[in-house]
């Protein structure tokens, strides 16, 4: 686990303004999220806990066409058949969550074009999220032959309901940024040439309010996803059983072919 911002060389991380943090997702695939990215996306919140010249973080994908395709198909296949792979991106995925959660500055992202995958969980779970019109919000874990673990069963009901969390989580259905304003899963939806201006807008109020207000506010109201802790480790535990049963392979495979999955 890295200490400071110069061991996360995976995520790029600069400082735009003063008391604010940006992260960016910069990589091949529609910045598709590979393992040292995956691992750094859950070490660097701690980081940025202890750093008290910071008073709000943005997050955001390089470049205008996607936010992140979520995991590489690199990395799943790494965890098929290894079990001690398996464990530990398990455990990243843990704390990835609970690290965004108790991270004390605000979260804002900014998600514009596809966000799934472990980049979805840093969009979603943000304190404040910004999406373009055009933007695709996807699971993907049902399409891949997996259990929805990660964010989606402590996230999605409370942001929606549970008939739109079980609807979109269970057919795969993919979200708009429109859409996703219209049933609570995003703040705001601006159009996709606005989205990084408005987060940084957003970041910028932010960071010249109420430290102690703010974060406060965000401590107090995040004790409804650790009320859910429980469903959150049931989810991520049936997840990553799949990942060592025979629908995981097909999935990964016919996600590569481009067509769609014959599960048995």
């Amino acid at each position: 686990m890295g200490t400071s911002y110069e061991d996360f060389t995976a995520l790029k991380i600069d400082r735009p303004e003063t008391g604010i943090v940006r992260i960016m997702f910069d990589g091949p695939n529609l910045n598709a999220v590979g393992p040292e990215t995956h691992r750094e996306l859950a070490d660097i919140w701690p980081v940025i806990g202890l750093d008290e010249s910071v008073r709000a973080v943005v997050i955001r994908g390089a470049g205008e066409k996607a936010f992140s395709a979520g995991g590489s198909f690199d990395l799943i296949e790494s965890m098929i058949g290894d079990h001690s792979q398996r464990t530990r991106i398990m455990r990243e995925a843990r704390d990835l969550v609970r690290n965004i959660i108790e991270v004390p500055q605000p979260i804002i992202s900014a998600i514009n074009g596809p966000a799934a995958g472990a980049g979805l969980v840093a969009a979603l779970l943000a304190d404040i999220s910004v999406a373009g019109r055009r933007t695709k919000i996807v699971d993907g874990h049902v399409r891949l032959g997996v259990a929805a673990g990660d964010h989606a069963a402590i996230c999605w009901p409370l942001l929606t309901s549970m008939a739109k969390a079980k609807y979109h989580l269970l057919t795969n259905e993919v979200l708009t940024g429109e859409e996703a304003e219209r049933i609570g899963m995003v703040s705001l939806c601006v159009d996709d040439d606005q989205v990084q201006d408005r987060a940084m807008e957003i970041a910028r109020k932010l960071a010249a309010g109420s430290r102690s207000g703010i974060q406060g506010s965000k401590m107090a109201l995040n004790g409804w996803y650790r009320q859910a802790m429980p469903i959150f480790d049931a989810s991520l535990g049936l997840e990553f059983y799949g990942f060592g049963g025979p629908d995981v392979v097909e999935g990964v495979a016919s996600h590569r072919e481009k067509r769609e999955p014959e599960f048995p």
